[in-house]
């Protein structure tokens, strides 16, 4: 086979690289050629001191420095458009291979779900369900027999006991209607007249009293 062949890949076709293989070729391509746009800034540094250094002194020198600097000036601008070119592969090849991952997941997912539904029947869910309801309901009938009160008392008509409640409510009010009808006895009038208050110090004592009287039997007895 030609070397044209070869070339253009008629030949044996080699195995395809990984999705993460080439995202690994990519990265180390991009450090290389960010490793030759430093060298390329810094001939293009050097070649800019030549040119200034020489001068007007030596022009073919500095003409030859400037067209260096041209030529590294080229150079630099292809390799930031190769690198562009190569972080849009790189970037693109990522999400790729992001899409890919997210896809084989959501495909095991499926078949996960798939299997965990085999061995389920739709009928028999509805029974389940339906199954559980009657027992929660049976559950509760039960819980409010067991709430229920029983014994005395049951069979009194409360409707009775309320209009038997309200007549003795209707008694007391008429009880007191009539004690409101029946006249208030009237109180003795307090007297209007000024009654006149005597000292103290004018009040005999009871032992003067005392001296008194004993001094009217001694009299009475002398004059008979």
């Amino acid at each position: 086979m030609s070397g044209l062949g070869k070339l253009f890949g008629k030949g044996k076709k080699a195995k395809a690289p990984t999705p993460q293989e080439a995202i690994q070729k990519l990265r180390e391509t991009e450090e290389v050629l960010v490793k030759k746009q430093e060298f390329l800034e810094q001939k293009i540094e050097q070649e800019l001191k030549s040119a200034k250094k020489h001068g007007t002194k030596n022009k073919r020198a500095a003409l030859q420095a400037l067209k260096r600097k041209k030529r590294y000036e080229q150079q630099l601008s292809q390799i930031d458009g190769t690198l562009s070119t190569i972080e849009f592969q790189r970037e693109a090849l990522e999400n790729a291979t992001t899409n890919t991952e997210v896809l084989k997941t959501m495909s095991d997912a499926a078949r996960a779900m798939k299997e965990a539904h085999q061995h389920m029947d739709i009928d028999k869910v509805d029974d389940l369900m339906a199954e559980i309801t009657e027992q929660q309901d049976i559950a509760q009938q039960i819980s409010d027999a067991i709430s229920k009160p029983v014994g005395f008392g049951d069979d009194v008509d409360e409707d009775e006991l309320l209009a038997e409640l309200e007549q003795m409510e209707q008694e007391d009010l008429d009880k007191e209607l009539l004690n409101v009808g029946e006249p208030t006895p009237e109180l003795p009038s307090v007297p209007a007249a000024h009654i006149p208050t005597v000292p103290a110090s004018k009040v005999p004592a009871a032992a003067t009293v005392d001296d008194d009287d004993e001094d009217m039997k001694q009299l009475a007895a002398w004059v008979s």
